[in-house]
């Protein structure tokens, strides 16, 4: 089986300071994988250089067994790439409907009407919203606009940065619920997060990062004890 996406030996820096040191990693297709570890760790750059936003000085990243190395972030997102940064990049300015009309503009075939039903299917609380600035909802509904927006995409691929970020637990536990659904459906779902304990209860597997390099990789269930004891001092 061809993996979703496979990096191999991956570098990348910030100027002269390297903060990826040879990262390996493989996500087979429809799983959910989480890279877990502390702040600073290179957690949020490995998502960067997967989506075109920073460039890989060395090593190779496959999507779907294609080498992308150098590739722009559109070329990124034709071969199916999708990305949910953290801070969730939504327009603040523009209500949810604008936010979502803004998707049909990638191309011919896209219906205004097809991407409000389903982003209202999934979240019934955004078409509560729709004539509301995405900037004044809350967190929780500013990422589940995010989310909407992303999977209007039909994405192979979907990076999930931070996601539980500033909200309620309540809410946290809804995008991952989502998160597991449309893994379900068939899409790889590469996720980082600080903090585990809900990550790990939908991931099928789970990388530890620290210092730019990834020290443990395997199922929830082998690795949960070592994200506690050894990185997040039993905070997970």
């Amino acid at each position: 089986m061809i993996p979703a996406l496979e990096l191999v030996g991956v570098k990348a820096a910030y100027g002269r300071i390297e903060v990826l040191h040879g990262v390996d990693l493989v996500v087979p297709p429809g799983s959910v994988f989480a890279i877990l570890g502390p702040n600073g760790a290179g957690k949020s750059t490995t998502l960067k250089v997967i989506g075109g936003r920073v460039r890989a000085t060395s090593g190779c990243i496959h999507v779907a067994g294609t080498h992308i190395n150098g590739a722009t972030p559109e070329a990124m997102a034709k071969a199916g790439i999708c990305s949910i940064p953290e801070g969730r990049g939504i327009f603040p300015n523009l209500t949810v409907d604008e936010n979502l009309r803004i998707m049909t503009y990638r191309g011919a075939g896209i219906r205004q009407k097809d991407v409000e039903d389903r982003a209202y299917t999934r979240f019934p609380r955004l078409g509560e919203r729709r004539h509301q600035l995405a900037g004044t909802m809350s967190g929780g509904e500013q990422q589940m606009l995010a989310m909407s927006r992303a999977l209007t995409t039909n994405p192979a691929l979907l990076l999930l940065d931070e996601i539980s970020m500033g909200l309620a637990p309540l809410i946290v536990e809804q995008l991952y619920d989502l998160v597991a659904q449309l893994a379900a459906e068939g899409i790889a779902i590469l996720l980082v997060e600080q903090f585990a304990r809900t990550a790990l209860k939908v991931s099928d597997y789970a990388a530890i990062m620290t210092q730019g390099r990834i020290e443990a990789v395997g199922e929830p269930a082998d690795i949960a004890g070592a994200v506690s004891a050894a990185y997040l001092g039993g905070a997970a």
